[in-house]
């Protein structure tokens, strides 16, 4: 039987990711490249997903080893059973070191391209990539773009950069689609997520205070777009979009095409948590506040954490995303992003049930 060969399971986006592909491809399995440390983790998800387990197959490797730290003899035998590859896998941690960062993001990418180039009958090369590729780019950023003189913050942002441009330069040799979701949070139904970080910041922040709350920001932070969206809206457009033929050789911007700014984002959070009111308050020059968490940082593992992963940056990040691509292959199918405001509550609801739930990235 011929297989899908998926990374990035049992993690965040993967896991939600292979219900969408065995509900659609009923005569394939999915193979999932694992690490060692995390196949049990990944039998016990798969066991818990409303699919079919048998379906679902694991082999023990890693990106950063020759040959996905497979053997010879497995490494050919999956190319010659797989008939697409979904890249997912990567270190999403905004304050990662350089060369983990660079071994799993970038030669892993190479290596899931040497594999997939090795596939006689691939039908795609599906690789999820991020808006974070348009690092410090101050406009509107098209699904076209990609090495536009941008700088970037942090090792993550600049090694997903660095992968998509080794993706790119193989669109002429392979069938290829790259999806760049927006910043993920939990699912819009459930509010189901793997890790607080990112927008849930802010949660935490607002959770600490009573029915007035207060949040300092930087200069710049009111007029600036934070765009995130929910697992299930990226997981649902990846599943339909890598199904159609009009998907080879697009780039989709999978993020909100109306988003909040900070401050509204803030805001609706204030709302969601029954906040009689909540202030955004813009009044923290940026510059000011680096020189202060520099100071810090020799001190204090947050700040100096926070510093190496650019966090100030996402308060008033200057980029905003074209979403043309996506809106236009999506039409019909009854999927869109759902606006903010109506799934913030749902957010909150699961942060408060679930206090268990940490930041922690997988590695």
């Amino acid at each position: 039987m011929s297989t899908v060969f998926l990374t990035g399971f049992p993690g965040f986006l993967g896991s939600a990711l292979i219900e969408r592909l065995l509900d659609r491809e009923d005569d394939t399995t999915v193979t999932c490249l694992v690490q060692s440390k995390f196949r049990d983790d990944a039998a016990a998800r798969a066991a818990a997903l409303d699919a079919d387990e048998d379906r679902i197959d694991f082999v023990e490797g890693d990106l950063t080893a020759a040959n996905l730290g497979l053997d010879e003899e497995t490494y050919a035998d999956l190319q010659a059973e797989t008939v697409a590859v979904y890249h997912l896998a990567a270190i999403y941690d905004l304050a990662v070191e350089r060369e983990p960062a660079r071994q799993v993001n970038v030669e892993g990418t190479r290596r899931m391209l040497a594999f997939a180039a090795g596939v006689e009958d691939l039908e795609r090369f599906h690789y999820v990539s991020t808006v974070v590729v348009a690092g410090t780019y101050d406009g509107r950023f098209t699904e076209d773009m990609l090495q536009e003189g941008q700088q970037f913050c942090n090792y993550y942002e600049s090694t997903k950069h660095a992968g998509e441009v080794l993706v790119q330069e193989r669109m002429d040799e392979l069938p290829v689609t790259i999806y760049r979701p927006g910043v993920a949070v939990g699912d819009s139904d459930t509010g189901a997520t793997q890790k607080y970080d990112g927008m849930y910041e802010f949660v935490e922040l607002l959770a600490d205070q009573g029915s007035t709350a207060v949040v300092p920001t930087v200069f710049g932070s009111g007029g600036a777009e934070f765009n995130v969206v929910p697992r299930d809206y990226i997981v649902d457009a990846i599943g339909y979009l890598s199904g159609i033929e009009e998907s080879e050789g697009e780039v989709y911007h999978l993020a909100d095409p109306d988003p909040p700014t900070t401050a509204e984002l803030i805001e609706t959070l204030g709302d969601a948590m029954g906040k009689k009111r909540t202030f955004v308050l813009p009044i923290v020059p940026k510059g000011i506040t680096e020189g202060l968490l520099t100071s810090l940082a020799y001190v204090s593992d947050d700040a100096a954490e926070f510093m190496r992963a650019g966090g100030l940056t996402y308060f008033d990040w200057p980029p905003s995303f074209d979403c043309t691509n996506a809106i236009e292959d999506l039409e019909g199918s009854g999927i869109e992003c759902p606006a903010f405001e109506e799934y913030a509550e749902t957010l909150v609801d699961f942060y408060e049930a679930h206090p268990e739930v940490g930041a922690e990235a997988m590695h």
